[in-house]
């Protein structure tokens, strides 16, 4: 696998959230991610762009400690991952809305809540400002079966968030979900941002690319570029991302 045909410099170790260092996952015979590095800055709003199967979601998983790799570390906060006591700094959102159907939303926020030992009137206050945020007020109290695909991504994203995590991690999560909700969306995680919070999203929307601080192009397990979305336009010569992702893929294959 070629060297990535652009990539900017790591930030001083003081400032890292997230570290990754020559990590490779293979399954069985097939290379997955192949000696990959990236280095997230804290709260920063941070992107892994790339085609499906290009390995975001791997790396994502290996990130919040769900999977080991085959070489390679990776820290979070400073601390080697997996380990457990490190679970409850991270909101994790998966590409797949992992609920419990026959429970209402309401419930499915309280029970992953106390995972976290949050209880009591803060905890209602906590549900009701994200079912305001990501319009789910009125379907609280609904079973969630009786939810659509958008109003589940909804309510994983406010599971993600409940407990306030210093590091969010966030799988395609406005998949499923119009237009004018992932504007409100992306203005929460600008103000999470604001705060402290340390945004990872993976995506393979370009104009969603756009908004990030920093994006990393994946494709077939590697790194092929890392910047700023205006970094990596004006080193691609184009005008769009899509212009950016095609050009760097070239360079890479």
């Amino acid at each position: 696998m070629s060297a990535p045909a652009h990539t900017t410099v790591s930030p001083p170790d003081h400032d890292i959230c997230i570290s990754v260092r020559s990590v490779t996952r293979v399954f069985g015979k097939r290379v997955v991610l192949e000696n990959v590095d990236l280095a997230v800055r804290l709260g920063e709003i941070f992107g892994l762009l790339g085609p499906s199967g290009a390995g975001k979601t791997t790396l994502v998983r290996l990130i919040c400690g769900l999977d080991l790799p085959n070489r390679g570390e990776i820290r979070l906060l400073g601390v080697p991952m997996p380990r457990l006591d490190m679970f409850g700094r991270i909101g994790y959102m998966a590409q797949s809305d992992a609920l419990y159907n026959e429970l209402t939303a309401r419930e499915n926020l309280t029970f992953f809540a106390s995972l976290y030992g949050m209880r009591g009137a803060a905890l209602k206050r906590r549900i009701a400002g994200l079912a305001e945020l990501l319009r789910l007020r009125d379907d609280l109290n609904k079973p969630v079966h009786q939810y659509s695909g958008g109003m589940k991504r909804r309510l994983s994203l406010a599971i993600a968030l409940v407990h306030e995590p210093e590091v969010l991690v966030l799988d395609e999560p406005t998949v499923g979900i119009d237009p004018e909700l992932r504007a409100s969306i992306w203005e929460e995680l600008r103000r999470l941002s604001a705060r402290g919070v340390t945004v990872l999203v993976t995506t393979h929307v370009m104009d969603e690319a756009e908004k990030c601080d920093r994006l990393a192009m994946i494709r077939n397990g590697g790194i092929i570029a890392c910047g700023t979305p205006d970094e990596l336009k004006r080193a691609a010569g184009g005008q769009s991302m899509e212009e950016a992702f095609l050009h760097f893929g070239g360079a890479a294959s």
